[in-house]
Formats: structure tokens, C-alpha cells, sequence
């Protein structure tokens, strides 16, 4: 089961990307990533990969928040 919701959440933060929602509400779903055990270096893979699709100014705004998040230990 924590394979699927890694997956979700996997989908879930690209999506958002893609769409450029990335506002304040979108480090709740980076949260949840991590929380759901995507590691630092994946997120960081799966951003650049991305990034390539939906362009690098979102992914430049995912990966300073993502940079937040993961840095953060209290999360």
C-alpha cells in the first residue's frame, strides 16, 4: 500500500506542476510526498525530468519549495 500512495503522490506533484499551481496550498502535496517516502534525491529526479515537459520556470518554483520541505525536520 505505501508503494501506491508513493506513486499518488508522485503523480499528484507533476500534475500540479504541469499546471503551474504551484502556490503556497502545492507544499501541502510535497509534504505528503515525502511523508509518503519520496526521498530527496527522487523528487529532485522527478522535477528535472518534468521540467523538460512543463518548463523550467515551474520546476524552478517546485524545486525551491521542495528544497524547504525536505530540509525541514520538523515535517
Amino acid at each position: 500500500l505505501g508503494d501506491v500512495y508513493k506513486r499518488q503522490s508522485l503523480v499528484t506533484v507533476v500534475a500540479l506542476m504541469a499546471q503551474g499551481l504551484t502556490d503556497e496550498s502545492f507544499r501541502y502535496h510535497l509534504m505528503s510526498a515525502k511523508a509518503n517516502g519520496i526521498t530527496q534525491e527522487e523528487i529532485a529526479e522527478i522535477v528535472t525530468h518534468a521540467a523538460f515537459y512543463c518548463g523550467w520556470p515551474k520546476a524552478w518554483a517546485v524545486f525551491r519549495m521542495a528544497k524547504e520541505v525536505w530540509n525541514d525536520e520538523n515535517e
